[in-house]
């Protein structure tokens, strides 16, 4: 029996970092920041009790280092480590590891993480369990002409699948028999860079299905309960763009049919904890179990506004032996929308691109949440993934979230760096969307005037607006804080080291 938790080593960054270091708090628990080298003056780093250094800037020498966050976890006296999403989260090693410590895992078992993660295994014992799986293979498939077998049997079109990971990597659809061949050997390759492991999958190609996720909580004593759904259908290239819950799709009965199935994926797997199982929800309004994510999710957010649940207090809790009470499904309440900002360039196919912020204004107001890891003066790297910030809005009803997600995206400001700000506010202006006409190919459907169009006049203000605030600040600060002698803006990390210097 692992010590009753009362300070959590934070493994992770950025917002979901500040995100759990907040809940900490509110939970009465002390909270132990981890850095990199250019994360030592980060928010989350500042807003913790305290903080351990990691090492160098790349995620290799430090958020991905399990021994180094073990160790600071054991250094600072901490009971317990909170992933986060990404990095080791949902590493079944780590998990592992961190319990042989002595310490508590904020998460599943470490078993259910490693039976979720392969993904073939997952399925297997989602059919053991009477949860609906898209027909296809239940082992990994050893040569193309295994592949080639199992196409046949199932019927073009296929999909091929990375047996060890997700996101869209080794990945292929197929339409044809003289396909198979060379998108095996193409999904095998891709699979091992980004995996280490090679093995790939097959499955029949659902055609624009929706991708729909349900919410799930789970303790120690085997009850497990479904929090509701979220539609995630908008996507590019398999990674998420904009989330809402609950989903237009979803009436009453499937709700429950859903949650019933996701409920019994995680007892299948003896899950504890927060966890998410996700679902592709075909036109008929047949779903088949796509994944389970063995954490907590970036669009945990817009559950929380709809259903009235703090998502990462529970996860402390359940994690420091709270026990949930059964309980019926909860009716959604109103409508939440999350959209992911982050630093890329939409017209160039979302090419992720680094540079400074040099302003940042938040919106604000009724219903309006920001969740963001950055701030002015904060530098966006390649070392580690583009999310400045996560905007989230709740109404009563999705025409009203709509509204008021396109009122705080024109309040929204970020100058210095190109955003996905534009494309999210064309997405509101969609009339498809407006619809809820929805399928993960939205927005290859819908296609050019997503990415393309010029920035709305509201946009071009805003941006007017920043950068005369930024030129008037280095007109009455030309060689203060906020920049260089030469006029260039100055980073957070020398500003903060600057200010201490002052002080002392």
């Amino acid at each position: 029996m692992t010590a009753p938790i009362r300070r959590v080593l934070v493994a992770n960054r950025g917002e979901i970092a500040l995100r759990i270091v907040r809940a900490c708090h509110e939970e009465g628990l002390e909270a132990v920041a981890v850095y990199s080298d250019v994360d030592r003056l980060a928010p989350h780093v500042r807003a913790a009790d305290t903080a351990a250094p990691l090492g160098g800037a790349a995620a290799s020498e430090s958020y991905l280092r399990g021994d180094r966050l073990i160790e600071a976890a054991l250094a600072e006296g901490c009971q317990a480590v909170h992933p986060g999403y990404g990095f080791l989260a949902e590493r079944a090693d780590f998990a592992r590891a961190v319990e042989a410590a002595g310490l508590t895992f904020v998460g599943p078992p470490w078993q259910a993480i490693a039976a979720m993660g392969e993904k073939t295994e997952a399925r297997r014992r989602m059919r053991e369990a009477g949860v609906p799986v898209v027909p296809g293979s239940f082992h990994p498939l050893a040569t193309a002409a295994d592949a080639s077998d199992a196409a046949e049997a199932v019927g073009y079109p296929v999909l091929l699948k990375a047996a060890a990971g997700g996101g869209g990597r080794g990945m292929r659809v197929v339409g044809r028999p003289a396909e198979i061949g060379g998108a095996f050997e193409a999904a095998a390759s891709e699979a091992a860079k980004a995996f280490g492991d090679g093995s790939v999958y097959l499955e029949r190609y659902v055609e624009r299905p929706r991708h729909i996720e349900v919410q799930v909580l789970a303790d120690a004593s085997g009850t497990v309960v479904a929090i509701g759904e979220r539609e995630c259908s908008i996507q590019r290239r398999h990674q998420k763009l904009i989330e809402e819950a609950p989903s237009p799709a979803v009436d009453p009965e499937l709700r429950h049919q859903l949650a019933e199935a996701a409920c019994a994926a995680a007892r299948a797997v003896g899950y504890q904890n927060a966890g998410t199982v996700e679902f592709l929800l075909a036109a008929d309004g047949s779903f088949y179990f796509l994944e389970m994510n063995t954490r907590i999710q970036v669009e945990h957010p817009v559950t929380e506004l709809v259903y009235g649940v703090d998502l990462v207090r529970m996860q402390l809790r359940l994690a420091n032996g709270a026990n949930l009470e059964p309980m019926e499904l909860l009716e959604p309440r109103g409508h939440a929308i999350e959209c992911r900002i982050t630093a890329e360039d939409v017209a160039s196919g979302f090419l992720p691109v680094t540079g400074r912020i040099a302003y940042l204004h938040q919106p604000a107001g009724p219903g309006i949440r920001w969740d963001g890891g950055l701030e002015a003066g904060s530098d966006v790297t390649l070392h580690y993934d583009s999310l400045i910030g996560k905007l989230i809005v709740w109404a009563e009803s999705r025409p009203l979230a709509i509204q008021r997600m396109r009122r705080a995206l024109r309040e929204l400001v970020v100058a210095g760096v190109p955003t996905s700000q534009p494309f999210h506010l064309r997405v509101m202006d969609e009339p498809t969307f407006a619809r809820g006409d929805l399928d993960i190919t939205y927005v290859e459907r819908v296609g050019a005037r997503l990415v393309e169009a010029p920035p709305s006049d509201e946009h071009v203000r805003a941006a007017a607006v920043a950068a005369a605030l930024l030129a008037d600040e280095r007109r009455s600060h030309p060689f203060g804080i906020g920049t260089t002698s030469d006029g260039r803006a100055r980073s957070g990390w020398a500003a903060a080291a600057r200010e201490e210097a002052l002080r002392r």
